[in-house]
C-alpha cells in the first residue's frame, strides 16, 4: 500500500488505474485503499488521495483532469470571475458536441454540448498550484450566458454583463464574441441600456 500511496503523492495526489497497474499495483490494493477511504474514485479509471491538499478551484481541476476537453462555462465561469452572486450547485462544463459524455462520480457536473465553432472560441488555460483547468474568457462566458438565456434564465446573464461593464472591460472583445456567436442583436440593447444608466 505504501508504494501505491507514493505513486499518488508523486502525481499531486492523483493516479490513473492504468498507470498504477503499469507500476505493479494490484487492483485489490486499490480496492482496499478505496474501502479504507485513503483514496476516492473521481471517475472510472481515475483516483485521488482523500487527504491530498485542497486548492482553490479544486473541483475545476478534478473535472478537467477527468475530462481533458471540458471547459468551465456559463454560471461556473461567471462565479469564477466574480461576476455573479449566484453559486451553481454543479460545475458547468462545455464539451464538443461529438464528444462522448464521461461519467464523473465527484464533483457533480452539468455538461453542455457546444458545436465545434462555439466550443473552440475563447478557451483559456488557468494553471494553479494544484493543477490546471480550461475556462472560457469573461467575454465569451457572458455571451454564452445570453445564448442559453431561454434555458437558464436571463437575469444571471444580465447581472454578469452589468458587473463586467463595471470593471475593466474589453468592449471590442465582447462585441467580437457576440458577432461570432450570432448574438450581437440580442446583446446590443442590454449593453446600450447598461452603459446609458
Amino acid at each position: 500500500m505504501d508504494k501505491a500511496i507514493k505513486i499518488f503523492k508523486s502525481h499531486a495526489g492523483y493516479a490513473f488505474l492504468k498507470d498504477l497497474k503499469e507500476q505493479g499495483i494490484h487492483t485489490d490494493t486499490l480496492r482496499k485503499l478505496v474501502n479504507e477511504s485513503i483514496v476516492e474514485k473521481i471517475k472510472p479509471g481515475l483516483y485521488k488521495l482523500t487527504d491530498a491538499p485542497v486548492y482553490s478551484q479544486q473541483g475545476f481541476i478534478d473535472v478537467c483532469l477527468a475530462m481533458p476537453r471540458a471547459v468551465i462555462c456559463l454560471f461556473s465561469a461567471l462565479d469564477y470571475y466574480e461576476l455573479t452572486t449566484f453559486i451553481p450547485s454543479m460545475i458547468m462544463v462545455a464539451i464538443p458536441r461529438d464528444q462522448k459524455p464521461q461519467k464523473i462520480i465527484y464533483p457533480p457536473v452539468d455538461t453542455y454540448y457546444f458545436s465545434n465553432n462555439m466550443y473552440q472560441l475563447g478557451i483559456e488555460k488557468v494553471k494553479t498550484d494544484g493543477g490546471w483547468f480550461n475556462i472560457y474568457s469573461k467575454e465569451k462566458t457572458i455571451i454564452d450566458c445570453f445564448r442559453y438565456r431561454n434555458k437558464l434564465g436571463e437575469d444571471i446573464a444580465v447581472e454578469g454583463l452589468k458587473n463586467y461593464l463595471k470593471g475593466n472591460f474589453k468592449m471590442n472583445s465582447l462585441i467580437g464574441y457576440a458577432q461570432k456567436s450570432r448574438m450581437y442583436n440580442v446583446v446590443k440593447p442590454y449593453i446600450t441600456a447598461i452603459v446609458n444608466e
